[in-house]
C-alpha cells in the first residue's frame, strides 16, 4: 500500500472509530509499527490527529488561538451556554473558566441576576461589567494570550484561597478514553486549580470537541459532575460517556 493510501486509510479509521491501534493497524496491513508510527507523526504535524501512546486519536479544533475561536460553532456554544448559565442559582458563587464558551455563558446569564463570579479571564470579567447585581473576583498572574486567561504559579495559588458552588469549566478535547484534555500544559493545571475549588464541575463542550483530545489531561471524568454539549444524545461517543455514569446535560 502507498503512504498516500496509508494515509486515507488512518483518516478514515480515525473518522469511523474514533482511534487509531497503530498495532492493529500494523497487523492488517502487513507493515512495521514504526512504519504507522511515522504516518501518525505526519498526520499529527498537520493537526489531523493527536498521538497518544499506542496510537492516535482524533485532534480537537479548537486548538486555535482566542480570535480564530469566536468562529467555531458559534451556535453550539450559545446552546452550551444556554444550559449552563441555568445551573447559576441566585446568591451562589460561581468560577467560570475563561474561552469564547464562557464568554457566551456571561451572554446568558440574567443582567440582574445577584451572584459571585470568580474568574481568570479578563475578557470575562470585562463582560461581567454589565451585569450590575454579580460580585466580580478576577484572579491574577500570567496572561497566556492563547486564550486569554491568566495561568502559572501565581494564578494557582490564587485560585487555591477561594470556593464556589459551581464550576463551568472550557476544555478542547472530550474524550471516553484520554478524558478531558487541552493543548497547554499551565492552562491544564489551572483549570484543575479551578475545578478543586467548587463543590460540582461541569463541562462546556460545543459539538465539534466531542470524541477529540488535545494533549494534556485536564481532570478525569470522575472528577467531574458533568457534560453540557450540544451533541446529539445518539453520537456514539455521548452513548458510551452516558454507558459510563457520565451525566449528560443536552443542550440542542
Amino acid at each position: 500500500m502507498l503512504a498516500a493510501e496509508r494515509r486515507d486509510h488512518l483518516l478514515g479509521l480515525l473518522a469511523r472509530q474514533g482511534k487509531i491501534v497503530a498495532k492493529d493497524v500494523a497487523a492488517e496491513l502487513g507493515i512495521s509499527e514504526d512504519s504507522v508510527r511515522r504516518d501518525l507523526r505526519d498526520l499529527a504535524a498537520e493537526g489531523l490527529c493527536q498521538r497518544v501512546y499506542g496510537g492516535a486519536l482524533p485532534a480537537s479544533p479548537a486548538v486555535v488561538d482566542y480570535a480564530a475561536r469566536k468562529s467555531v460553532a458559534p451556535d453550539g456554544k450559545r446552546k452550551v451556554a444556554a444550559v449552563a448559565a441555568a445551573l447559576v442559582r441566585p446568591g451562589g458563587t460561581l468560577i467560570l473558566d475563561g474561552g469564547t464558551t464562557a464568554l457566551a455563558v456571561v451572554h446568558a446569564l440574567p443582567q440582574d441576576l445577584a451572584c459571585t463570579v470568580i474568574t481568570h479571564s479578563p475578557t470575562v470579567a470585562v463582560a461581567l461589567l454589565d451585569h450590575p447585581r454579580a460580585e466580580l473576583f478576577l484572579l491574577g498572574g500570567r496572561v497566556f494570550k492563547h486564550s486569554a486567561v491568566a495561568c502559572g504559579a501565581a494564578a494557582v495559588e490564587a485560585a487555591q484561597n477561594v470556593s464556589a458552588d459551581l464550576c463551568l469549566l472550557g476544555v478542547t478535547g472530550v474524550h471516553p478514553e484520554a478524558g478531558l484534555t487541552t493543548a497547554d500544559a499551565e492552562e491544564a493545571a489551572m483549570k484543575r486549580a479551578l475545578s478543586a475549588r467548587a463543590a460540582d464541575t461541569y463541562i462546556l463542550a460545543s459539538s465539534e470537541k466531542i470524541g477529540t483530545a488535545s494533549r494534556f489531561r485536564v481532570l478525569p471524568w470522575e472528577k467531574v459532575s458533568g457534560l453540557i454539549t450540544d451533541a446529539d444524545p445518539r453520537d456514539a461517543v455521548v452513548e458510551r460517556l452516558t454507558a459510563c455514569g457520565v451525566e449528560i446535560l443536552a443542550a440542542g
